[in-house]
């Protein structure tokens, strides 16, 4: 019976020593798991913090201490840096080579610019159009009965309008009379980034492309060359509304 009241003594102790553990919880910002701390914060040594590292904090911030704080000099685009600099791999600082800065730009004294100002600055045979060295086109010659015609895109748009289909239709019948080549030039206004109006223009060539395709037209005989704003005339929506469309150039 003695023996029975010391177990049971014992029994009882080591229920009250487990309820005292269990009772004694970690005092934020002290922890034991994540569970202890804030919505997304973690436990690090015991202690809640806002990161382990930096992909705890998200672009453009770095974890230093467990907290997270902003990257000085850190960009999207260039509108986010001060002092002229360029945007380049998410830093704000001046350019080096000429691979840093955006199509159609080159880098000039830590600054990208235009490739050019005037032809002086091209190569020879080439012109100074739009800030980009071109080399000249030479005119398609007439020796086909027919010519396709230009097909025509809303502004920054690359779907084709019902208007577009029709016009393709009727230069699938042109070409099923003659088994060249073609060259569909893409181009856009002159509104929008250089490097964005070059995407639209090949975004617009290659719409063409498709829709000739699914009329019957081999791919193998369809070729896509985006110009973008580079051969834009317009000053005005109307004539804006002409710079934007791709046109068809026999080979």
């Amino acid at each position: 019976m003695q023996n029975a009241r010391h177990i049971l003594r014992f029994d009882s102790v080591v229920i009250l020593l487990g309820l005292a553990i269990t009772s004694c919880k970690a005092e934020y910002p002290a922890c034991d798991s994540d569970r202890d701390c804030k919505s997304k914060e973690f436990c690090v040594d015991r202690k809640c913090q806002q990161c382990r590292n930096n992909g705890d904090c998200g672009a453009g911030r770095t974890c230093g201490s467990g907290r997270c704080s902003p990257i000085v000099g850190y960009c999207h685009d260039k509108s986010e840096c001060a002092g002229g600099l360029e945007c380049i791999a998410n830093h704000c600082r001046t350019c080096q080579l000429d691979s840093e800065c955006p199509i159609w730009t080159r880098c000039d004294q830590g600054r990208c610019i235009k490739a050019c100002t005037a032809d002086d600055n091209c190569r020879r045979g080439e012109t100074c159009v739009n800030g980009a060295c071109v080399a000249p086109r030479s005119e398609p010659e007439t020796k086909h009965s027919c010519s396709p015609e230009p097909v025509y895109f809303g502004f920054d748009k690359s779907l084709l309008t019902a208007e577009a289909r029709t016009t393709l239709k009727k230069n699938d019948d042109c070409l099923k009379n003659a088994n060249d080549p073609l060259t569909l030039v893409g181009h856009a206004d002159p509104r929008g980034t250089t490097e964005y109006n070059m995407a639209l223009s090949d975004r617009r060539a290659q719409a063409v492309k498709d829709y000739l395709g699914r009329l019957g037209v081999k791919p193998s005989r369809l070729r896509t060359v985006p110009r973008g704003e580079l051969d834009a005339t317009g000053t005005d929506e109307a004539g804006w509304a002409r710079d934007r469309r791709v046109d068809s150039e026999w080979r």
